[in-house]
């Protein structure tokens, strides 16, 4: 029986603390996101009468994206609102300053930290349903292929006509009731899933630990839920990202979101796991396709994919257009590995600093004006915030998920569980473990093999460090 403790037994105020996360914006800052202005209000289009719908967590209140998706032929066509934060923040000015310092919204299992102060992020700026907002509108055609053939972006207003959940559209999936203006997503994503893995696309299906309130306000540690929606509606912003990056590529200027190839052992490495776990790879099958095709229900699929995880190191940014610097030779610097392509963030800049300003890159290059200097002088400066904000975000959830294991499992040291390992020990690291229930990620002691069910007993917990341990259990 898993214990659940009540709120007050997780303090995640003392990890915001110790890690300097705040939501202290300064007055001035504060004041600009209370009474923003819309800087392009008279060089809006009037899209109101599109129908978009959100489709976020069902908590969300910082909602980034909005879309309409409708069959084209053979193919689709998408119309995809962003929030237009930079049309609301001076550039420069007090707002714009803070969000730089801060780079990101920093999530915890109670609250987020938001990038912007609430009054932006969670109210002039978010697409909530039945307001006008002002918004980049992305129109993306699709051929029957699953390639874009036709790419518009514009600032607009636009009118959110439903708020959905992930949940909620997978659901009215399967029943056939899908709301018309996402009626086609289902058709859309599998087809962009199709077409990413045949350029090389990979997707890494590991279990991803939230801690989560029950219905009765206790704290649990439960694998997040992955739906189809999540992975239909990711699609949009995959396509949409590949096409702002093929955009600032071209020309020479902006923030790409890069990675790059995994070396020759590093999938020689990957091939010997799964080899050792008695699975058969073809050799000329591409990773991404070999992963995608592993049984969700396998213990050993836990292993690769976790062994996978080495193949996609070096996640970076990098800034094009830096003080009369060229193009780099490679094009692999330009690319991101895993997505197979060109790729940047541009959907989510109530959330993501460099967003908004990639943003600006498109809709300047689009247009055929020149990029405002403000965002050319910030390009530089970008990366480095960036990688900054994601390790603090990182953190700030390691953390979070470390101090809800130790402090639900502090009284059950002793106990037996069933656990996969997903990772085996070496000289300088014990084997790492995963237990569905509660899903706890954490090092045991011994020498298990890889990829195969397991018994092991608590060794140990410190919750002031946030620390479990396990072993295996005696036979």
């Amino acid at each position: 029986m898993q214990r659940k403790l009540s709120a007050p037994a997780l303090d995640f105020d003392a990890i915001r603390t110790e890690l300097g996360i705040a939501e202290d914006y300064g007055a001035d800052a504060l004041a600009e996101a209370e009474h923003p202005v819309d800087r392009f209000a008279d060089d809006r289009a009037d899209h109101t009468d599109i129908p978009l719908v959100t489709i976020d967590p069902p908590t969300s209140m910082d909602l980034d994206q909005a879309v309409r998706i409708d069959t084209d032929g053979d193919g689709f066509v998408v119309d995809y609102a962003i929030a237009d934060v930079a049309a609301l923040v001076v550039p420069e000015g007090p707002l714009d300053q803070e969000s730089r310092r801060r780079g990101a919204t920093i999530y915890f299992p109670d609250r987020s930290v938001p990038l912007h102060p609430r009054a932006l992020s969670e109210g002039a700026g978010s697409l909530l349903p039945e307001q006008i907002r002002p918004a980049v509108l992305w129109t993306i055609r699709v051929s029957a292929d699953g390639l874009p053939t036709d790419v518009r972006v514009r600032r607009a207003r636009v009118r959110s006509v439903a708020r959905l959940d992930y949940v909620g559209v997978s659901a009215d999936a399967d029943a056939g009731t899908l709301h018309p203006s996402i009626a086609a997503l289902p058709d859309f994503g599998i087809l962009r899933e199709r077409v990413g893995l045949e350029r090389g696309a990979v997707e890494l299906e590991l279990p991803e630990q939230e801690v989560v309130r029950d219905r009765d306000g206790a704290w649990t540690v439960r694998q997040a839920p992955r739906t189809p929606a999540d992975a239909w509606n990711s699609q949009l912003s995959l396509l949409t990202g590949m096409s702002a990056g093929q955009i600032m590529a071209d020309a020479g200027v902006g923030v790409l979101r890069t990675l790059p190839p995994a070396s020759s052992q590093a999938l020689a490495d990957l091939r010997a796991v799964v080899a050792g776990l008695g699975i058969t790879w073809p050799a000329e099958q591409g990773v991404g396709v070999f992963l995608a095709g592993l049984p969700h229900d396998d213990p050993t699929t836990l292993a690769v994919m976790s062994a996978a995880g080495a193949l996609l190191r070096g996640a970076d940014y990098l800034a094009l257009g830096v003080d009369g610097q060229p193009m780099p030779d490679d094009p692999d610097r330009l690319r991101h590995a895993a997505i197979g392509g060109v790729y940047a963030h541009v959907t989510a800049p109530l959330r993501r600093l460099g967003d908004r300003f990639a943003t600006e890159v498109c809709l300047a290059v689009i247009s055929g004006a020149a990029v405002p200097d403000w965002v050319t002088r910030a390009v530089p400066t970008l990366p480095a915030v960036l990688r900054s904000a994601d390790s603090l975000g990182a953190t700030a959830d390691r953390r979070s998920v470390d101090l809800a294991e130790s402090v639900i499992l502090a009284d059950r040291v002793g106990e037996r569980f069933d656990a996969v390992v997903v990772r085996p020990a070496t000289d300088k690291r014990d084997a790492q473990v995963f237990l569905g229930e509660p899903a706890v990620i954490a090092p045991c002691a011994g020498n298990p093999p890889q990829g195969v069910p397991v018994s092991v007993v608590l060794e140990s917990v410190d919750p002031v460090a946030g620390k479990v341990a396990f072993r295996l259990a005696d036979s």
